[in-house]
């Protein structure tokens, strides 16, 4: 649900401010309302104007963003490891922490540097190394043979390489060996060995036809070929030590400092938030006023709070709440512990306005409903509920995967209930070996009643968001809006009607006056609504056939398990059978999570939120102490 705000003003002494954002900040329960002056009523003193910060706090302030800012930077050269907590008090050792973070960034820097060449060094002599591997023949051969020298080659043009045979062949007298590999934008890196004595005169020869050399590093020119491979391990070995050695460094740093920082970092984003949210104060000659919102369930606990830290200094009222403060409201969600879970779907969608509906409550109770409906097998539902019992308790600590893991064990519990109903259990193994018939439908063969079914679900899923709408219309005091939603609800009460007369569900002379309702009513939805009314209405009706989704993927599900169970039978071997039936369910299941789940989320947001849910709605940001500090409590 959407938590009901309220607005709130509080007013004290000037001396008095920095105390009271402090108590703000250690519950986490006010938001202050930076535009104040359109929140502030009139009738206040003529002199309220915006709280200035004397030079003292200016200074700090600029003090604090700049440590935080190079913090931050520090934190970017600092790799992620478990760290112990630091309970040193961060006020204390600003000064000291100042000066340490200068040198710790020069220090980190150097080593990010050190690291970078080393690293673009070990990138140039695995070009090198390339050849090593591909190449092995050749180097038992340069053993026995030591006046061997080696050019690479960059070849752009992989066409290049016969003209290049050719030009070496004229040049060496066919005493050469060229050597390939492909390297990266599609280019080849190329290995010569000739005679030492010839490779001056091949070089030359490849400079003048714009053939560009591999430069080898300077220590090369004097090693023997097998000496360049030496060097390549060694130096490549040396490389990588070294890094692992700037790594340990870095480790040492944040080993022994970042709980320091990280904790400085917390209390600085939190003195910085008090000073921010002094900007948003308004002052008289000799009080200060505070204008935000706060949940209304917390109203009395911070009367309270401020009565026995200030006594009556600190006075809080709760103003009337105008019909333009309405878009300004923040919205906070709060669900019992059966619906918090499926906020995880609600947030992928923007925030829903404070005038209009949590559809939280909505998406858990019908989205498990859809889910099952669909998926309707037993047995998967005991494979997805053992699955979300692992994941649950494997990922306890992550909140997002944590509830996907309860959702799906809600989910799996409606899929073992519609599973019993339809009588599957692995597709239509209880009927093909025992025999039992199904308790409600077989949805293989009931394709028409299914059809109705999911029709019928699909009205009344519709006509409640359309209920919805109403409530939602009448908290925004719409009146047009809520009429068009009600004209709307009769016109496809009408519509079912008459269609149901057609196939004699309804005797045929109801249509008659049902028409005549429809005539009378249309006008009215054209007041209501606009010209786009009958489109619009038009679009709830192709929603209810979008319903139809339900039974369709639910018969493509239970299909294909029917054909995993019937090609096993066909196998004529027990274990074989088992495995390709496994191996078709496994893919079943897989396919039974994902589908009725992203059509039951769009039958959701497309056909049922539309129709009652408004965005646009501001997240509620309490003033806290630091990011990484919870909501406090009075």
């Amino acid at each position: 649900m959407i938590v009901r705000m309220s607005k709130i003003e509080i007013v004290g002494p000037k001396d008095l401010l920095q105390d009271v954002l402090n108590v703000l900040s250690s519950l986490g329960i006010f938001q202050i309302e930076p535009s104040s002056a359109g929140i502030s009523e009139k009738g206040q003193e003529e002199d309220l104007r915006s709280f200035s910060l004397d030079e003292k706090t200016l200074f700090e302030r600029l003090f604090l963003e700049d440590l935080r800012e190079k913090i931050e930077k520090l934190f970017s050269f600092l790799p992620r490891i478990p760290v112990r907590k630091s309970y040193l008090d961060p006020q204390s050792i600003l000064g000291t922490l100042a000066y340490t973070v200068e040198k710790h960034l020069s220090a980190c820097k150097s080593l990010e540097e050190r690291k970078r060449i080393l690293r673009r060094e070990l990138a140039e002599l695995k070009r090198y190394s390339g050849f090593l591997f591909t190449l092995e023949a050749l180097f038992k051969d340069a053993k026995a043979a030591p006046d061997l020298d080696v050019i690479g080659l960059t070849i752009k043009d992989p066409g290049a390489i016969e003209h290049i045979e050719v030009l070496l062949s004229r040049l060496t007298g066919g005493k050469f060996k060229l050597f390939t590999i492909p390297v990266e934008n599609g280019a080849l890196g190329g290995l010569i060995t000739i005679e030492k004595t010839l490779s001056e005169k091949v070089s030359r020869a490849l400079s003048s036809e714009q053939i560009p050399e591999m430069p080898f590093p300077e220590s090369f020119d004097l090693l023997s070929l097998t000496g360049k491979i030496s060097f390549i391990q060694q130096r490549s070995s040396a490389i990588n030590a070294e890094i692992e050695g700037i790594e340990r460094e870095r480790q040492k740093i944040c080993t022994r400092w970042w709980p320091i920082y990280t904790t400085v970092y917390a209390w600085i984003n939190g003195r910085l938030a008090l000073l921010n949210a002094t900007a948003s104060v308004f002052q008289t000659r000799m009080c200060f006023f505070i204008h935000g919102w706060m949940s209304t369930e917390d109203v009395a606990g911070l009367k309270r709070r401020m009565a026995s830290s200030f006594g009556p200094l600190v006075v809080i009222e709760e103003k009337e709440m105008l019909q333009k403060d309405l878009d300004r409201v923040p919205v906070m969600l709060k669900n019992p512990s059966y619906f918090r879970p499926f906020e995880l779907f609600v947030r992928l969608l923007p925030l829903p306005s404070y005038t209009s509906l949590d559809p939280t409550p909505f998406i858990a109770i019908f989205f498990p409903v859809f889910f099952g409906m669909i998926l309707g097998d037993a047995g998967y539902g005991l494979i997805l509920l053992v699955m979300s019992l692992i994941l649950r308790k494997r990922f306890a600590a992550k909140k997002t995967l944590r509830d996907g893991a309860q959702i799906l064990l809600i989910s799996s519990v409606y899929t073992i209930f519609f599973g019993i109903l339809y009588g599957e259990f692995f597709g239509d193994l209880p009927q093909r070996l025992l025999g039992i018939e199904p308790l409600c439908v077989e949805r293989r063969t009931a394709i028409i009643p299914m059809l109705y079914f999911t029709l019928t679900v699909g009205v009344l899923h519709v006509l409640f968001g359309l209920f919805l709408g109403i409530v939602t219309a009448f908290k925004k005091r719409t009146k047009k809006k809520a009429l068009f939603k009600f004209l709307s609800i009769l016109l496809i009460f009408c519509m079912i009607i008459i269609l149901a007369s057609f196939f004699d569900v309804f005797p045929a002379v109801i249509s008659q006056p049902v028409i005549i309702a429809i005539l009378l009513l249309s006008p009215l939805l054209l007041f209501a609504g606009g010209l786009l009314a009958p489109l619009e209405l038009l679009k709830s009706v192709g929603n209810i056939i979008s319903y139809v989704r339900i039974m369709a993927i639910g018969l493509t599900s239970v299909l294909l398990a029917f054909m995993a169970n019937h090609i096993a039978g066909l196998t004529g071997n027990i274990v074989i059978g088992i495995v390709v039936a496994g191996m078709l369910h496994l893919l079943n299941i897989i396919l039974g999570v994902f589908s009725p789940t992203i059509h039951a989320l769009r039958l959701h947001y497309v056909e049922f939120f539309s129709k009652f849910l408004e965005h646009g709605g501001k997240e509620f940001h309490p003033l806290r102490k630091g990011d990484d500090e919870g909501t406090g409590s009075i």
